[in-house]
């Protein structure tokens, strides 16, 4: 009787702990499950609270201090630390990346000492009264050029009358004009935009609102290329690295495809989901023609689509080769611009820039430029955008966390900027009037160098980005050159200098292209 009365609360311990474990492991199972379902529908593993505000001086660690550090420019001057949990969904990715490379963020300050400041929207007018941008130090670097609007905003690239932009009309300025375009083309389709990009719709003529400051009326391609039925756009990830002279690159390793929600046909202008790409836009891999390539592959978005063209007897890269020309076509046009205004800066080797173009193909493969209508994200898309950042940090030298002489020289020096050896040899540059000499050493300016230097660096550092400007050079066709008389003299010294140094390689098709 003693054993049993023992052996009755041993039992129900023992129960009670096995109650417990069992719980725990559930408990366990349950967030294990949760957290594969954020993993794999959102495309990141989840963060238990948004990521933290920058710590105050006071708990700034002594390794941390040697760490290059970042701030954060939000989209008004209001208190950062509510903005950036606010703005957290827009900026994980670049988070993630500055974390991937050492960076630690600061919280804005006049008096904090930061290497990159990446801003939400563009800062030179909003924060003028803080920051110094005319006159940075030379490791400092900005995510945006000044005057970059010219390139950006809507309505003034929509309305310049530029190769592979639809015919767009400023309201109310262009009022008159548009009427003469809309006489002489009279089955021609339109939308209104405004810079936003937001309410688009096809209207007749009636409809159209010509009073609306701020908006713009375009030509709507009413023809568009079609996958599975589904009208799309391209989206280039594209970094500018200089102004004056021009240095253009784009991403390469993919481009963003989305797809309108509804089918093209039958077509009706009332349902804007079968020609507007919108927040809740198609993506590649639920469309039945791509999904094999993307999804059971593995394959990029820009590889899925060329796959399901060239098995339709269509040859993608006619595409691709206006999409970059039309990007080289937009900087050029705007490129003195930007160059006029950033002669109030000191420093014209402190910005960059990325930026996606949009574009919309017509079923003849023809390019047209379709600024943005949507800035929404789809998760999955994670990896897409933090190799795009990734290459990005890259080319723009953010990975470099040493970037003193020293370090430099062992990357770049005088031997790998030289161009033209044998040509200045026999060149009588002792004047150096000639433009032809800048290029020789001893006329060479602390500026070209420098330039020079970084052209190389990122050469060296480009990773998946291809440039666009200067244009690759074909070693067939090294006598032909672009007219680029209207351009700035550093601008076709940097044309120059990429044109000899593939002249000197033998394998220029692959260096310097």
């Amino acid at each position: 009787m003693r054993l049993r009365w023992f052996s009755m609360p041993l039992a129900v311990g023992f129960m009670l702990l096995l109650c417990l474990v069992l719980l725990a492991v559930n408990f366990f199972e349950l967030n294990w499950i949760q957290y594969e379902h954020n993993k794999f529908h959102h495309g990141r593993e989840p963060y238990a609270v948004q990521p933290p505000s920058p710590p105050p001086p006071s708990q700034w660690h002594a390794d941390a201090a040697k760490r290059p550090a970042y701030i954060v420019l939000a989209k008004n001057k209001c208190d950062l630390a509510i903005v950036f949990q606010a703005d957290a969904g827009h900026l994980t990715h670049v988070f993630d990346v500055f974390n991937v490379y050492g960076y630690t963020r600061r919280p804005f300050d006049k008096k904090v000492d930061w290497d990159v400041i990446w801003a939400h929207e563009y800062p030179f007018k909003t924060y003028a009264d803080k920051i110094a941008f005319s006159d940075l130090k030379p490791h400092q670097k900005v995510n945006h050029f000044p005057g970059v609007g010219f390139i950006t905003n809507k309505i003034d690239l929509a309305t310049s009358d530029i190769k592979y932009v639809p015919p767009a009309f400023h309201m109310p300025l262009e009022k008159s004009k548009f009427f003469t375009f809309a006489k002489q083309y009279p089955h021609k389709l339109f939308v209104q935009k405004q810079n936003n990009h937001r309410g688009i719709k096809i209207k007749s003529i009636k409809e159209l609102d010509f009073n609306s400051t701020g908006t713009f009326i375009q030509e709507y391609i009413d023809n568009p290329l079609l996958i599975d039925g589904y009208k799309f756009d391209i989206g280039v990830y594209t970094i500018i690295t200089s102004i004056d002279p021009l240095r253009v690159y784009i991403y390469n390793g993919d481009i963003l495809f989305r797809f309108c929600p509804e089918k093209y046909h039958p077509f009706n202008p009332d349902n804007i989901d079968k020609y507007v790409i919108g927040d809740d836009y198609l993506p590649t891999w639920e469309v039945p023609s791509l999904k094999k390539y993307y999804v059971e592959q593995g394959a990029s978005m820009k590889a899925s689509v060329e796959a399901h063209l060239k098995a339709q007897g269509r040859d993608a890269t006619k595409i691709w080769d206006q999409l970059e020309d039309a990007i080289r076509v937009v900087c050029l046009e705007k490129e003195s611009k930007i160059r006029n205004l950033m002669k109030n800066y000191k420093s014209k080797t402190n910005f960059f820039e990325m930026a996606r173009f949009d574009f919309v193909v017509d079923n003849d493969l023809k390019v047209n430029m379709s600024p943005n209508l949507s800035s929404a994200h789809y998760r999955p898309n994670r990896l897409l955008y933090e190799q795009v950042l990734f290459n990005l940090f890259a080319i723009v030298g953010l990975t470099h966390f040493e970037r003193r002489e020293k370090s430099i020289s062992m990357a770049v020096s005088t031997k790998n900027i030289v161009a033209y050896p044998e040509t200045c040899a026999k060149m009588n540059c002792n004047s150096c009037d000639s433009e032809d000499c800048l290029l020789c050493s001893p006329c060479m300016d602390e500026y070209t160098k420098v330039q020079l230097t970084n052209a190389y660096r990122e050469y060296i550092d480009r990773h998946d980005c291809k440039r666009v400007f200067p244009p690759k050079f074909n070693p067939n066709f090294l006598n032909n050159s672009v007219d680029l008389s209207g351009y700035s003299l550093n601008t076709r010294l940097m044309y120059k200098w990429f044109k000899g140094k593939c002249m000197a390689d033998t394998e220029c098709i692959n260096l310097f292209t």
